[in-house]
């Protein structure tokens, strides 16, 4: 299979003097949606398109094939989505498990009647087999491309030269954008949520969650700086800061790109290290007990794929309270039901600290239940002596959480 993943490249290069007719396209039109695309060829090369479709089909795989009159081409494909995070995450795969280094989503916005060739010019392609096996060249115009070591169809295409097909890309401020969080080592996306900043005064504005389109905000402050802080639960933060009015498609920051009718941000999130520390906050319990609600799940369970993604690591998990006062404490039965105040609980006193290591012990527990070595986590109480917020304010519920220190990775 990865022999296949090199046969096709496709290099952007203008050509200017050349010009060919295209035949009436066979196959279906590509319909609305997001396409996982192997191999591109122009209108006109049915033979080495068909012929290559064969050859990925007697492999085993189901490739089928269509085009887009607009830009003359037939796309190979391997699957179709609906959903863009689908059709994403499903085009990594198809990277790293199917050998298709170079598979890419071609997205086609609406199903629409092909548009004759004359009505819609689009410059040509060229094709160019290499057959020795060596290192060969192929030379356009005084641009050179290196082909290296194997058989590979060289497939060139010049840019749309129809004005009504230009793409016009608008400054951001005028922009819906997406939030792309992934994994920079495997390329995979993450789930995650983005907090925009306003810059000036370092006040929150909104907070939007991870691979959803959406219009940016305007901070409406003097300097019009806008702060972007990627975050997901087992990652360190990454922040972005640009000035709103400033970014164009002629002055985008390395992280940004323009995909097809919207921006894309980039937020490469790397897994936590030893010494890093982050807060379960949204990890709850009920009153007075060392029992979770079940709206903990979400966020125990990302902690849990952390801690599968590194058999190495190691935590403490730190366990705070609001206040120092003693009183009730309420624990688990013999069920050990996480989530619930079931009938089996057990009521019993002690020190604030007291709740904090059973509150620390309970997410410990649950751990263990799912698989994790015990030996991994450790626990340690603090009560109420490192709150965050004063204990009568509005925050003061924030000060009622469990950390989670990485000490070994």
């Amino acid at each position: 299979m990865r022999g296949y993943a090199s046969i096709v490249m496709i290099v952007l290069v203008g050509l200017s003097s050349l010009s060919f007719s295209f035949s009436e396209p066979k196959g279906d039109y590509l319909q609305k949606g997001y396409y996982i695309v192997v191999a591109a060829y122009r209108i006109g090369q049915e033979k080495y398109m068909e012929s290559y479709v064969d050859k990925l089909n007697k492999t085993g795989l189901h490739t089928k094939y269509g085009y887009d009159a607009g830009r003359k081409f037939y796309y190979i494909y391997l699957d179709y989505y609906t959903d863009f995070d689908e059709s994403i995450q499903q085009m990594l795969i198809t990277r790293k498990q199917g050998g298709f280094t170079d598979a890419w989503v071609r997205i086609m916005k609406e199903g629409e009647n092909p548009v004759p060739a004359a009505a819609n010019p689009v410059a040509s392609i060229v094709q160019t087999e290499v057959t020795e096996d060596r290192k060969s060249e192929v030379v356009v115009e005084q641009k050179k491309v290196e082909i290296v070591s194997e058989p590979v169809q060289v497939i060139i295409e010049e840019p749309v030269s129809d004005k009504k097909a230009e793409v016009v890309v608008p400054p951001l401020k005028e922009a819906t954008v997406l939030f792309y969080l992934y994994n920079p080592t495997n390329s995979e996306p993450i789930e995650g949520q983005v907090e925009i900043i306003d810059g000036d005064v370092a006040r929150l504005i909104t907070k939007v969650k991870a691979h959803e389109v959406t219009p940016i905000p305007d901070p409406k402050n003097k300097s019009g700086k806008v702060s972007l802080i990627g975050s997901s639960f087992g990652y360190r933060k990454v922040q972005h800061d640009f000035v709103l009015s400033e970014v164009t498609p002629e002055n985008m920051p390395e992280y940004m790109e323009w995909r097809d009718d919207h921006y894309v941000i980039k937020f490469d999130l790397a897994r936590l290290l030893r010494g890093d520390i982050e807060t379960l906050y949204n990890v709850y319990f009920f009153n007075d007990a060392a029992v979770m609600m079940a709206d903990s799940k979400y966020e125990l369970n990302r902690l849990l794929e952390m801690m599968n993604s590194n058999k190495d690591y190691k935590i403490i998990l730190h366990g705070h309270t609001n206040g120092n006062a003693r009183g009730k404490i309420i624990k688990m039965g013999a069920s050990k039901n996480f989530f619930e105040l079931a009938n089996d609980v057990v009521e019993d006193s002690g020190t604030a600290k007291d709740l904090s290591s059973e509150r620390a012990s309970a997410i410990k527990e649950w751990l263990v239940a799912n698989g994790i070595d015990a030996n991994r986590v450790e626990v340690k109480a603090w009560g109420g002596s490192r709150m965050i917020h004063d204990k009568n304010s509005n925050n003061a519920r924030r000060n009622v959480r469990v950390e989670v220190e990485v000490i070994a990775d």
